[in-house]
């Protein structure tokens, strides 16, 4: 009887520890905020978010990501200003779009991620030594007109000198569409995110040729924006956030591409860790990211050089309203 009674107490001690633990779990989960956050494609590209994702960096800083693809940089703007997302994650060049076109709740960027273009050049024909020359006369299919993409697509071929009426550049596609038109037989070339150029590759599709980062210059490429008032009003949160991506910025410069392909790899379920490793290594090798989120007005400045210089941009906005970093050098 005695051990009966032992045994039920015993149990009754057990089930109130569970208990006790799962409230204390779901109360910390409750405690975290979660912010909605538009990213314009999901790539290996962004490896330093992602790794601030699953080493649980935004958890540490009590943050809930929730993550939504939101394809092209002007869709990801709406996402913001429409407040169907407190963060858009794609180039400033849309927040400054907005800016021009009169709102004044306008977007403000904070904190940057990558620092050139990320797109590869997939041929597709087989070339060695390939130079952007060897797109003289033929079609190149490369996005959205007036986006990041085609902005540092046209500034590679001004730096190579190479003359832009030569080419069929094809604006006509859309961005999630590039990889499907080529496969169905559009286009001589295509300029493509990883995963998506070795996947073509790998299926004997395509042949990765070229590094459009390579031939363009530094700018902020990709970075995060809020509304100017939801950077006013959450100014901590914001804070955390730029931290928590500060780590994953500094664990990608510190580890080898395979520790941060194992780390992402969750973010990648389609991808073997081979491949995953070899597209971080290609992105490692062309120096794809900012050391820090911190935006500097050079870099900004570079980037509207290249508006300016496509006929985008009429004058210089300003740095000291567009931009408002949230990580000190």
């Amino acid at each position: 009887m005695k051990r009966k009674i032992i045994g039920g107490l015993l149990g009754l001690i057990l089930i109130l520890i569970i208990a006790i633990t799962s409230v204390k779990l779901n109360k910390s989960d409750h405690e975290n905020t979660t912010i909605k956050l538009a990213e314009v494609t999901h790539s290996a590209f962004y490896a330093p978010f992602y790794v601030a994702i699953e080493e649980g960096y935004f958890k540490e800083n009590k943050i809930n990501i929730d993550l939504i693809l939101t394809s092209g940089a002007d869709k990801v703007a709406a996402s913001v200003l429409s407040n169907d997302v407190q963060i858009g994650f794609a180039g400033p060049e849309s927040a400054i779009y907005v800016y021009k076109g009169g709102e004044e709740d306008y977007l403000v960027t904070f904190s940057g991620l990558t620092k050139r273009d990320g797109q590869f050049i997939v041929s597709r024909e087989k070339i060695e030594n390939f130079t952007l020359n060897d797109l003289k006369g033929k079609e190149v299919l490369a996005g959205r007109l007036g986006g990041m993409p085609i902005l540092n697509f046209m500034n590679a071929l001004d730096n190579e000198k190479v003359n832009q009426k030569e080419i069929n550049i094809n604006t006509s596609v859309e961005f999630a569409a590039l990889s499907g038109s080529f496969i169905a037989g559009m286009g001589d070339f295509v300029n493509l995110f990883e995963p998506n150029a070795t996947k073509l590759e790998k299926e004997g599709l395509g042949y990765i040729v070229g590094n459009i980062g390579a031939y363009s210059g530094e700018v902020p490429y990709t970075a995060f924006y809020a509304r100017k008032s939801y950077l006013e009003n959450n100014k901590e949160l914001v804070t955390k956030f730029t931290n928590a991506l500060k780590k994953g910025i500094d664990y990608v410069q510190n580890h080898t591409s395979e520790e941060i392909a194992k780390s992402i790899l969750p973010q990648f379920p389609d991808i073997s860790l081979t491949d995953l490793t070899q597209i971080v290594d290609n992105y490692k090798k062309y120096d794809s990211w900012f050391t820090t989120p911190f935006i500097t007005e050079e870099s900004y400045k570079n980037l509207e050089d290249i508006m300016i210089g496509a006929d985008l941009l009429d004058a210089y906005v300003p740095y000291d309203e567009l931009v408002n970093n949230f990580y000190n050098e």
